[in-house]
């Protein structure tokens, strides 16, 4: 076993050119058991791809700096938000790997500014997603707008991601699909206001294990997923056997199952973390032609201060992004089509069940910050089964709402809520 440093390959550390081809070759050269070393410096690259069976080490004060241009990041056959299609491949790869590691107190800096001006502009409400909306292709724009994962692992195995930083991602910061075994311990991630930023998308992987991370970012701080759509619900790759427990979530949008639920979830163990002013504690979000199923969920043992919505589950989430038409799409793109053929007719449904969240604490800082106790809307004709709310208190300015389910049970529930609940209350779009 041998250490190799991207210094002995060419690597530049002032970041004036690019470090691509001298980290690749590092990589290339290295042997089983190898390790191949970043140290402090400030390296530029574009998309690397590790082998099986050796380590990628960043020192305390290295940077790998994700190129801002698109052609520095392959085509490659991927997934994105639950559908399978070509798309940018990440800024550091595992394709196909085993046993590999991903280590150190260095960071993976994805520049990502620039991807976030793509997709919405200098307002939010402009650049591509404010050109596809009035267009009413709304459903569409995530995936036409390439930006990419700092992080992707990808029908991988025996995967260790730990102690360094991802921030400022272009897209997701580190994203996990078709794996098994994967171990993410005492990673940082810190992003911004970059739109779909999600710190850990865990997505149709089996045996994850998320341990000791602190998470803030502009969308779901760690999110569980098994795919959008007709394909995926063929594929029927589940997302199980999964536990998150003593992380730290701030900014964004809490611990999520969902929206692609469409291969299933299930055997999902939540606890022990703890919840700072983000937008959300436990979610779970899908829409009426997901399908799949949520089942056996344990959430336990949370503290949550300044959220709004400590619990929050919504079947029919975000139908501008939720639903794709069918029609005229002779002359696009494949994804169009893949995002247009949800499960339709009762299959649709996402069945969820048997979910138990109990010895959770939400508390405001003060009385100003809006939460809301319980937001829970299960579908009518598929209701939600066996939920069981015990040993919950919430300091709140308003109950809410628990509709569509089947076998609720309260058990030394407590809720302070001096507020009437208001509709006008009831949006939450990330």
């Amino acid at each position: 076993m041998a250490d190799k440093s991207v210094l002995a390959f060419g690597a530049d550390p002032s970041a004036e050119r690019l470090s691509t081809s001298a980290v690749q070759q590092a990589i290339a050269t290295a042997q089983p058991g190898d390790t191949v070393v970043v140290p402090a410096g400030r390296f530029l690259t574009g998309a690397i791809f590790l082998k099986s069976d050796i380590r990628l080490h960043l020192e305390s004060g290295a940077q790998l700096l994700g190129s801002q241009r698109l052609e520095d990041y392959p085509l490659i056959d991927t997934r994105v938000a639950g559908v399978d299609m070509r798309w940018p491949a990440g800024l550091v790869n595992a394709i196909g790997c085993s046993n590999v590691s991903i280590t150190g107190t260095g960071t993976i800096d994805g520049q990502g500014p620039v991807w976030w001006q793509r997709f919405w502009g200098d307002d939010e409400q402009s650049g591509m997603v404010g050109e596809y909306t009035a267009r009413g292709l709304r459903w569409v724009v995530d995936y036409d707008c390439q930006r990419p994962r700092n992080i992707l692992v990808f029908e991988s195995e025996n995967i260790l991601l730990k102690d360094f930083t991802s921030r400022e991602s272009g897209f997701w910061n580190v994203h996990l699909c078709y794996s098994r075994h994967v171990a993410v311990e005492g990673v940082h991630i810190s992003n911004s206001a970059g739109p779909s930023t999600d710190g850990i998308d865990i997505d149709s992987c089996e045996q994850v294990r998320v341990e000791r991370c602190t998470v803030s970012c502009n969308d779901d701080n760690i999110c569980i997923k098994a795919g959008r759509g007709r394909e995926a619900a063929q594929k029927a790759r589940a997302a199980r056997d999964i536990v998150i427990r003593d992380c730290t979530l701030n900014s964004g949008s809490g611990i999520t199952l969902g929206s692609e639920t469409s291969g299933g979830i299930e055997r999902v163990l939540i606890e022990n973390n703890h919840f700072n002013g983000t937008g959300v504690g436990f979610r779970i979000k899908s829409a009426r032609n997901r399908g799949g199923f949520i089942r056996h969920v344990t959430v336990r043992h949370l503290q949550l201060v300044d959220v709004r919505f400590p619990v929050l589950i919504q079947l029919n989430w975000f139908p501008q992004y939720s639903y794709g038409d069918s029609s005229n799409l002779a002359d696009k793109p494949e994804h169009w089509r893949k995002l247009a053929e949800g499960v339709e007719g009762h299959e649709g449904l996402t069945d969820v069940s048997h979910l138990t969240l109990e010895n959770i604490t939400a508390r405001r800082s003060d009385s100003q910050p809006f939460s809301r106790a319980f937001f829970i809307e299960g579908y009518p004709d598929r209701p939600i089964r066996q939920l069981t709310l015990g040993s919950i208190t919430v300091d709140a300015s308003e109950f809410g709402k628990i509709s569509g389910v089947d076998g609720l049970r309260l058990d030394d529930v407590l809720v302070s809520a001096a507020a009437v609940t208001m509709d006008k209350n009831d949006d939450y779009a990330r």
